[in-house]
């Protein structure tokens, strides 16, 4: 077992990261402000861990909620349920909400956590490779609106991060293509040397060798946790976290919700800031060329639905949370390795990339 640390002062908490620790209680219960402990899982991930998870708080009262799977559900009307589920069971406000499935799970037991008597605390248990490398560090949780991804939600940081590489066996090669779209995104926006080793390393780690993936989950997460403890609340280097997030959740709201992993549309995403980069005079051409290589190596889409047009894609992006006074930011490249965050971006540059790489 690696354990790393986010280091936010009263704040701080570990991510555990190997194998078999789902099981593991005393990882877990010292994390406890209480004796009342709710799973939030989904009906694809409870029926493989929840029995597992909920024997590691044997002396705990116990109370599950399982949603409907699929980014489709990542609502306020599905955390309602949680909600039902806390005051039917009087849970206090020493209660502890565990998040075991992935990153919409965490995101909708995260926020539930953040609201429920004005924030109560919870545990990630994340079961996709996305949600073990991104979403459940760093304390962002939401859920969706119809006209916006992730535009309703709270910062509010976990006790603990358990993240059992084992979960992994039971990821379907679409979810996890779909994590690798976020491990590859910490090489271009702050680490060459690691997408370097992404490179070298990729059709391992979609073989789903354990060493390799140990070593990816954490490289990630060790990115991940600096860039959190540099900047919680995202007033600085945070939104470089965003490497093709507003292109990619354009793709999300545009297509419905559901129809394209996050993941998928965060590759594609990122591609589109490759080349505006280089519009943009940023980027040299040929990083574009590494970087889709590896994207479509890692089985991933670079392209713009065909269904979305370029007016349609726009109108999208400008309601992303990332607009400030009216003006567009996006995170944009220099090289592998350094990204930067503008809003002095062309308009003209911006309507060609996305023209570009629009599916035929």
């Amino acid at each position: 077992m690696i354990t790393l640390q986010v280091d936010l002062g009263e704040r701080s908490y570990p991510i555990h990261i190997g194998p078999d620790l789902i099981g593991r209680a005393e990882l877990v219960l010292s994390r406890l402000p209480g004796s009342q402990v709710l799973i939030v899982s989904n009906e694809t991930v409870a029926p493989l861990y929840l029995d597992r998870v909920a024997a590691m708080f044997p002396d705990q009262q116990v109370d599950t909620v399982i949603l409907p799977d699929g980014e489709e559900f990542k609502t306020l009307e599905t955390t309602q349920r949680i909600f039902d589920a806390l005051l039917a069971q009087r849970h206090n406000r020493t209660t502890t909400l565990v998040a075991l499935g992935g990153g919409v799970v965490g995101d909708i037991c995260g926020f539930a956590a953040a609201c429920y008597q004005r924030g109560v605390a919870f545990i990630q248990v994340p079961t996709t490779l996305l949600a073990q490398v991104d979403s459940s560090v760093g304390g962002k949780t939401g859920v969706n609106h119809p006209l916006g991804k992730n535009m309703i939600g709270a910062f509010h940081q976990p006790r603990c991060v358990i993240i059992d590489t084992r979960t992994l066996d039971t990821l379907d090669d679409r979810q996890l293509s779909a994590g690798l779209a976020e491990v590859i995104k910490y090489g271009l926006i702050r680490d060459a040397g690691f997408f370097a080793w992404l490179e070298e390393n990729l059709e391992r780690l979609r073989a789903r060798d354990q060493s390799a993936l140990a070593e990816a989950i954490e490289r990630s997460c060790r990115n991940k946790a600096e860039v959190v403890a540099a900047d919680e609340y995202e007033a600085g280097c945070r939104a470089l976290l965003n490497l093709g997030h507003t292109f990619g959740h354009a793709i999300e709201a545009g297509m419905g919700y559901g129809t394209w992993l996050h993941g998928e549309a965060v590759a594609a995403g990122m591609l589109l800031a490759a080349d505006l980069s280089v519009r943009q005079g940023l980027l040299d051409p040929d990083a574009v060329a590494r970087i889709r290589s590896l994207l479509e190596r890692a089985g991933l889409p670079v392209r713009v639905p065909a269904l979305m047009t370029v007016d349609r894609f726009l109108e999208l992006m400008a309601v992303d949370k990332k607009v400030l006074d009216g003006r567009l930011r996006l995170v944009l490249l220099r090289a592998i390795g350094d990204a930067v965050v503008t809003s002095e971006v062309n308009p003209d540059h911006l309507v060609a990339t996305i023209e570009a790489w629009r599916a035929a």
